[in-house]
């Protein structure tokens, strides 16, 4: 399966599952709409986490920048949260979501297949 496709098929499912997590906090009554997002948000990390393995080949790398990236996106949901509601779910959100982008990062690398280049019989 290509990378990116990969990437986007694991971010938005592991994007679910950690969102179900929330099911353990006091928004319980809201896990359904906070894992939805969730798995939205782990949609485009897979999408992007997906680009740069094409473009890098490298386990190590893809586990880091797939880390950095659900990082980033997890501090501007955590912010959302702090912003718009007063709430303070910085680790709740932050640390799931960021190993979230680790796991897709590596399965990325590891799993997913370059585009093939196309021959020509010239």
């Amino acid at each position: 399966m290509p990378k990116p496709l990969l990437g986007i098929i694991l971010g938005a499912i592991i994007g679910f599952l950690d969102g179900m997590t929330a099911i353990l906090t006091p928004e319980a009554d809201k896990v359904l709409e906070i894992a939805t997002w969730s798995s939205g948000k782990g949609l485009i990390v897979g999408l992007i986490i997906g680009f740069y393995a094409r473009k890098v080949d490298s386990v190590p790398k893809g586990v880091v920048f797939g880390l950095g990236v659900a990082l980033f996106f997890a501090f501007l949901t955590a912010l959302g949260q702090y912003l718009g509601a007063g709430q303070h779910y910085w680790l709740e959100i932050m640390l799931p979501g960021t190993i979230t982008g680790g796991i897709v990062g590596y399965a990325v690398q590891r799993f997913g297949r370059q585009p093939r280049l196309a021959e020509s019989n010239a």
